[in-house]
Formats: C-alpha cells, structure tokens, sequence
C-alpha cells in the first residue's frame, strides 16, 4: 500500500498545487473553434482518420483502466483512430498540462480528451479551455434524456455542449456485515457510529474527490439535509453553515482510524484499509466496482451497500475536449463511441468495469435497450434506481475549494 500522507505533508502539497492552478488559470487561451469547422459528421469522421487521440483519466482504477484499453480502444480503431490512455493521479494535472500549453501558444495541444470532474470543468470552462458546442454533433447524443439534470449541469457550472456525458455516479457508503450487525441509516448514524467505534472509520482527506464529497455529505446532513444548502455558493452560506460542519468532524476526528492524525490519500487508500480490516466501512463514486473486489477476495465476503435514508449525492462523468486538441475530430469520434448503446452496456457490465449508463433507456431501440435488459444484477450492489433513491444533486463547484480549505484549517490543523 501507498504510505499514507502525513498532515503536515498533505498541507504542502495541496497548497502548492492549488497556487500552480491559479497561476495558470491566467493564460490567455486561444480562439474557440468556429463551430461550423466540420461541416457534417461525415466531415468528423473524415477528418479523424489516422488519428491519435491521449485521454487523460485517473489510473488508480484498474477496471477502468482494463475497459479503456482493451474495449473502448479496439471499437475506436475501427474508425482509423488510435486511443492512448494517459493516467494520472489527480485531474488537475491534465489541466494543468492543457493550461501550460496554451500559456506557450501552442495550437497542437497533447491533452485530447479529460475524464474531467465539475471542479475542474469550472476552472477548464472560466479559463476558455474547453471546445463548446461540440457535442451536438455526436450521433450517439441522441440516445440521451434531453430534460436530464444530471447531464445539463456539472457541479452547477452549465455544460453548453463543453463535455461529453459518459456515466452516472452515485456516492455510496459499504460495510462489512460481519464486523456491523446493526448498520446505521442516515449519515448522522454513520458519524454517531463512528465516534461510538474509535478507530473504525475514517474518510480520505480534501482536496481528494471522494473525501471531499464525504465532507459535502457531511455538510447536508448537520445542516437539516441536503435542501437546506443552496446550490449556489455563497460566503454567507458558508459563514452559516460551516461552523456545525466543523464542530461535527473536529469532535469526530480523535475518534476516527489512527486518531485522526493520519488520514488515506484517496479512495485507493481507503479501500485497502477496508480490505485488511482495519476500518469497518469504505466509500466511492463507483459502486459498481464493489462486486469485483468482493469477487476476487479483495474485500471481506459480507460487504453490503449501505443504502442511507437521506440519499447520498450522484452527478454524472464527462469527457473534457480541449480547446487546443490537434486530434479534435479522433477525439470527437471516441466520445461518441463511448456514448453508444454498444459501449455503455458493456462497461456496465461489473466484471468489465459496471458503471450505470447515462443514456434515456427508455428511448433506445428494442435491440439496445435488451443490451441492457441482459445485464447480470450484482450480488452487492443495487440496482441504480434504488442506489440513486432520494438522491441529490451536487452543490456548485465553488463550494468545493472552499471546504476543502475550511477541513483544512478547521480539522487537519486541529
């Protein structure tokens, strides 16, 4: 396992890489595409011909790493595109190579496609780095629900056609019933749980994803529930609420695995605790990739969904085109492949990577909506309609640096 980040370090380095960011958000990007600059899809998939298209993604799934690789690919190069995988540890650092770029002029960018995260698309998106109105030109976009929330706004930062939908998430907390007998229900349970069981549970620290969406969880349910944080950022909202955020995890932190002194870097982290048994419950994005872990032994036999009576939050993943790609059309092409009813179901699958679709099932054809009709249900996971019940939507990525900042100064620093 990764050694786990002391907080002294992690401060470090999460503040230099926030001031790198800043820095760059400066740069003067260049003009937007015309938006006529293909004339048809015809003309897209002309010019993508010969093509190498980098999509830059977290490498710490290995699922998604395996789909990317050895499914996605293969499909794209039946249209003469050739698609590379490039990981990375955190999104940023496609954005900052994309921001680096532009600052020098560079027109011939080496970042084609991001799996991109809301934060990041604000920044990408305020920064003029992003190709917009690209999306409508994807055949496969027709299979999506026009009126969905989850595909309209990401992290409260409108979409207008900048990224490219390709799955559906849902926050999900699981543990192990052997250790749990009792589980608790709402996520209040799951902090009095914690502090009634030291050294059991623990979260990854901010800026990490999941432990910041931990903290939005957390933030929802001592404000009264997730309908009583507006959306939009504010600094009132935040004087507001926060105090009780911070008083809830600062009294929880002695309590939490090693006494709060350390906490895991990120979700991979996490999960290996979870798997050697030093902590009781785990968090992810992916649910979806439980069933596996539980296959191969990796987690305990008796790992369960924990389904909480307030909902948990769930947005959708997107595919991020630069606005200085010199694969833009290959790029458009794997977009649109990964968004077909083909490649959808199969990366639900849960032995290939099993991540819910973002398509309008309902409005498919009959032969591709019985792609998904023959979808093995998970022994762990639920459906996504009852994983997603009493879901809410993500707050506004501005909500995200500042309590990121806030468990910075109010817990680790404690």
């Amino acid at each position: 396992m990764t050694p786990l980040r002391r907080r002294r370090r992690l401060t470090a380095l999460t503040v230099a890489a926030a001031s790198t960011l800043l820095a760059l958000t400066g740069c003067a990007a260049p003009a937007a595409p015309d938006a006529d600059e293909f004339a048809d899809w015809d003309a897209v998939l002309s010019a993508a011909q010969g093509q190498t298209v980098q999509l830059w993604m977290y490498g710490g799934d290995d699922q998604g790493n395996a789909y990317v690789d050895d499914v996605l690919a293969p499909a794209v190069a039946e249209y003469g595109v050739t698609l590379e995988r490039v990981p990375v540890t955190d999104t940023r650092d496609a954005l900052n190579r994309v921001f680096t770029e532009l600052q020098a002029g560079r027109e011939d960018g080496s970042v084609d496609l991001v799996w991109v995260n809301g934060d990041n698309f604000r920044t990408g998106k305020e920064a003029g780095a992003w190709r917009c109105g690209w999306t409508g030109m994807l055949p496969s976009m027709a299979n999506t629900g026009a009126d969905d929330p989850l595909l309209q706004s990401d992290f409260g930062t409108p979409v207008d056609g900048c990224e490219a939908p390709w799955h559906k998430a849902q926050f999900t907390l699981a543990y192990n019933a052997e250790a749990i007998a009792d589980p608790p229900t709402t996520l209040a349970g799951v902090l009095d749980w914690a502090a009634a069981h030291p050294g059991r549970f623990t979260y990854p620290a901010p800026p990490d994803f999941t432990g910041s969406v931990f903290v939005r969880e957390a933030l929802a349910s001592v404000s009264g529930g997730a309908d009583q944080v507006p959306t939009a950022f504010s600094q009132d909202a935040y004087d507001e609420l926060s105090p009780a955020l911070w008083d809830r995890l600062g009294a929880l932190a002695p309590n939490l695995w090693r006494g709060g002194d350390t906490y895991p870097a990120n979700e991979t982290e996490l999960g290996q605790l979870f798997a050697d048994r030093q902590v009781d419950m785990t968090m992810t994005y992916g649910p979806a990739t439980l069933t596996g872990l539980v296959a191969d032994g990796t987690y305990p036999a008796q790992t369960k969904v924990l389904t909480l009576e307030d909902g948990t939050v769930g947005n959708a993943s997107f595919l991020g085109l630069p606005v200085n790609s010199d694969a833009a059309a290959g790029a458009m092409v794997v977009a649109n492949v990964a968004l077909s009813a083909e490649q959808q179901a199969k990366k639900a699958e849960p032995d290939v990577w099993g991540q819910f679709p973002v398509l309008d099932l309902d409005a498919l054809s009959a032969e591709d909506r019985a792609l998904f009709d023959a979808l093995p249900a998970s022994p762990v996971v639920p459906a996504y309609d009852e994983l997603s019940r009493n879901a809410h939507g993500e707050l506004a990525a501005e909500w995200v640096p500042a309590l990121d900042d806030g468990w910075r100064q109010n817990v680790l620093s404690r």
